[in-house]
């Protein structure tokens, strides 16, 4: 016991002696079996059909007010889960709001309650990451909040330390040199920080790159390179896989507070070797590159040359390939149930490419199912959304459900993105007959009424009937051949005349344009992320593509499937740009009154 006394003294004398925004002396950090962590760690296919836990937890035991005891016992801070138990937010009355500007951590921390672990310590190491915590959000318990000074004593008395006068903690944690930090993300919901790691990767998270002039930049204390993330919210995140971790981050911002806590040991290094290292590339939506000196005006024009630059710095220094590698393919907490019974098993082209339940396209009748979900992209500044269907080409045993489909949303326009045929293998079966010819597909009729085009597209006009009624519509089939069996197109000319093409058919109909491929992902979304692209570029706003598949992906699994897809598609915003393919609509200056 008196060793323990003398090493936890030594311990908080030297936080005490430094800010925790300044780097520490680097260490190497074992004690973590991450074999453990691997196998326990939620695979590829779990987390299609499992969600992550509830930020509050309805069943969290209380336990905030144990350290207070009458008894006089103190508990022994033999884990990071009793430690941050005892340390409560002081500012119970503070509102939040979403800024871009950071916030202050001074005497700011997190409750949470710890749920029943094996906790061994030795004297020579303190265990490398906390045990399992179940958190309890410290909102919503403001009444049990105590005062910056009680809570100093109290630590002071805890840990044998005369109690600090008139000053706060700043987000020291005198605990293994444990520092809290808090944060909301600036107006675009980013907080400016990357992470690598993850039990996935066997490695802990830590802090890759933080953007200078950002949140994660001008927070008190300052969250630093090669910090270890231990706590997300009071959220153990030991046995969290890469993307989970993004999960929570992100979150945060659409949390009703808005605001991150994170728990990390200062820069803390690990033994990577240098190849490894290459591997952990940075997660998305955290990113925000350096500016290279490029001011950033309030003005849309100026944003969007801002985010075209960024774009172009980013291809060149292979960062847009990095930020793309690291986007989670299926959106964690997304149920794919539908798509796995029985009777649909048969009627899916690819066993892994599945349709979320939760944005599938139903079909009426019992026999619901089709392998197609509906992405809906907003434009901003002119308050539309173009909706689409995205969806596999079709099998043999369904153009009736495909066509079934097309009548009940009213669709009458469809892209194709394949031939039926690539490399020997089939990738779309004919769901439509030959010229001057009908073909009956369950209870509809389609007649291919004319076909027109060139070596890099045809177009088709359609007659669907519905047999039962003989109402007749008429549809638009655009078929892309000039896609390579392998790979990409070397130059983006064609595909970009033929996205054009699809915009003008396209106009402002408000009915969702049906968009295919052989699995529906790949070149699916590569045309739909240009449109869009297209779309914010003639309006004058921003264009990020990373956000552009996140949202895409939101909606379907894995679209753009490729690096390579996804590479061409940046360099095709590009060239849209550069060229003027499209045109920012200019809009009249202000006249000023003369007095």
């Amino acid at each position: 016991m008196l060793r323990l006394k003398v090493k936890l003294r030594f311990m908080v004398h030297h936080t005490s002696r430094r800010s925790p925004s300044k780097p520490l002396v680097r260490r190497l950090m074992s004690g973590l079996d991450w074999e453990t962590v691997s196998r326990n760690s939620l695979s590829d296919d779990r987390l299609e059909t499992q969600s992550l836990p509830n930020r509050s937890p309805p069943d969290s035991p209380d336990h905030s007010n144990s350290v207070f005891a009458t008894d006089g016992a103190r508990v022994r801070p033999s884990s990071i889960g009793h430690l941050v138990d005892h340390v409560i937010d002081d500012s119970p009355c503070q509102t939040f709001t979403n800024h871009k500007s950071a916030s202050s951590t001074q005497a700011n921390s997190i409750s949470l309650d710890s749920t029943p672990s094996p906790d061994v310590t030795t004297d020579e190491q303190p265990p490398a990451l906390p045990p399992k915590q179940s958190r309890r959000d410290p909102l919503t318990h403001n009444g049990r909040s105590q005062s910056q000074h009680e809570l100093d004593e109290h630590l002071s008395e805890l840990y044998n330390v005369p109690a600090p006068s008139g000053k706060s903690m700043n987000g020291a944690v005198p605990h293994d040199n444990l520092v809290l930090i808090k944060m909301r993300p600036d107006e675009n919901g980013r907080f400016g920080f990357n992470v690598k790691g993850g039990a996935d990767q066997r490695m802990p998270i830590i802090v890759s790159r933080v953007a200078p002039g950002t949140p994660a930049d001008m927070c008190m204390p300052r969250l630093n390179e090669g910090d270890q993330v231990v706590l997300i919210n009071g959220r153990d995140i030991s046995e969290h896989t890469h993307d989970d971790v993004v999960m929570l981050i992100k979150a945060s911002c659409e949390d009703q507070s808005g605001e991150l806590i994170l728990l990390v040991r200062p820069n803390a290094i690990y033994d990577v070797d240098e190849e490894q290292e290459k591997l952990d590339l940075e997660p998305d939506f955290q990113y925000i590159p350096e500016m290279s000196g490029l001011e950033l005006s309030h003005s849309e024009a100026d944003s969007l040359r801002s985010c075209i630059q960024l774009l172009r710095d980013g291809l060149s220094s292979g960062t847009v390939a990095a930020q793309f590698d690291q986007l989670y393919r299926k959106r964690p907490g997304m149920f794919m149930s539908c798509a796995r019974l029985p009777q649909n098993v048969s009627k899916n082209r690819y066993r892994d490419i599945s349709p979320y339940d939760t944005t599938r396209v139903v079909l009426k009748g019992t026999d619901d199912y089709i392998n197609a979900n509906f992405i809906n992209m907003e434009i901003p500044g002119k308050g539309e959304v173009k909706r689409y269907i995205a969806c596999q080409g079709p099998l043999p045993g369904t153009c009736s459900d495909f066509w079934q489909m097309v009548w009940e949303q009213s669709a009458t326009l469809v892209v194709m993105l394949t031939t039926q045929v690539e490399r020997g293998r089939v990738k779309c079966h004919q769901y439509w007959p030959n010229v001057s010819a009908s073909g009956t597909y369950g209870g509809f009729q389609v007649t291919c009424v004319s076909e027109e085009g060139n070596s890099a597209y045809l177009l088709r006009d359609l007659t669907l009937t519905h047999l039962e009624s003989k109402e007749e519509r008429l549809i638009c089939q655009m078929q892309y051949l000039a896609w390579p069996d392998h790979g990409v197109p070397d130059d983006s000319s064609d595909f970009l005349n033929f996205v054009s093409q699809v915009r003008s058919k396209r106009a402002d109909a408000p009915e969702p344009v049906v968009v295919h491929c052989s699995a529906g992902i790949g070149r699916t979304g590569v045309l739909i992320t240009m449109e869009t692209a297209m779309c914010l570029i003639e309006n004058g706003q921003s264009v990020y593509p990373l956000d552009i598949v996140r949202t895409m992906r939101d909606q379907r699994a894995m679209m753009i499937q490729t690096p390579s897809q996804y590479r061409f598609v940046c360099e095709a915003i590009l060239k849209v740009y550069d060229e003027e393919i499209v045109k920012p609509c200019k809009t009249e200056p202000p006249v000023e009154k003369e007095e």
